[in-house]
């Protein structure tokens, strides 16, 4: 699984122009299941995705997981995140699993997430077009990969 992590002062997504989800202060995640995930992809993902401290403390310093500043997740399903351009301009999906592969582990993945967070996870729609906004907040942006765990 790749995952792109962005601190946000606030996050939403929108569907056919209703709001599906929304959180305040917190964590984007935007996350692409890769073709060859199982479980124990999961599991790393969504544990650093909570304990993973990049929320400033009193001193100014990146000490805070999400959890310690009572922040929000939004988890947002984006395949592209696996894009190849290395040999050519138009890329390629092919890392991305099919949807009867990646929906169910996105949808273990949040379970998983709102398990280890110890509170519900607010989530977009596999699959749909929506419109994503947010304010980044430093901006802090980190990407993770469970295939490079190092």
């Amino acid at each position: 699984m790749r995952a792109v992590l962005q601190r946000v002062t606030a996050s939403s997504v929108v569907i056919a122009g209703a709001v599906k989800a929304a959180i305040g202060s917190g964590l984007l995640v935007l996350l692409a299941v890769d073709e060859t995930d199982a479980v124990a992809d999961i599991e790393w993902l969504s544990g650093k995705i909570v304990r993973l401290r990049i929320f400033n403390d009193e001193q100014g310093l990146m000490n805070r997981s999400v959890r310690d500043v009572g922040g929000g997740i939004l988890v947002v399903s984006q395949f592209t995140l696996l894009a190849s351009t290395r040999k050519v301009n138009r890329p390629s999906f092919s890392r991305s699993a099919r949807p009867e592969i990646a929906i169910p582990l996105y949808e273990q993945f949040l379970r998983r997430l709102a398990a280890d967070f110890g509170q519900s996870v607010a989530a977009g729609e596999f699959g749909a077009d929506m419109k994503v906004s947010l304010v980044n907040d430093g901006p802090v942006t980190i990407i993770m990969d469970s295939k490079n765990t190092e």
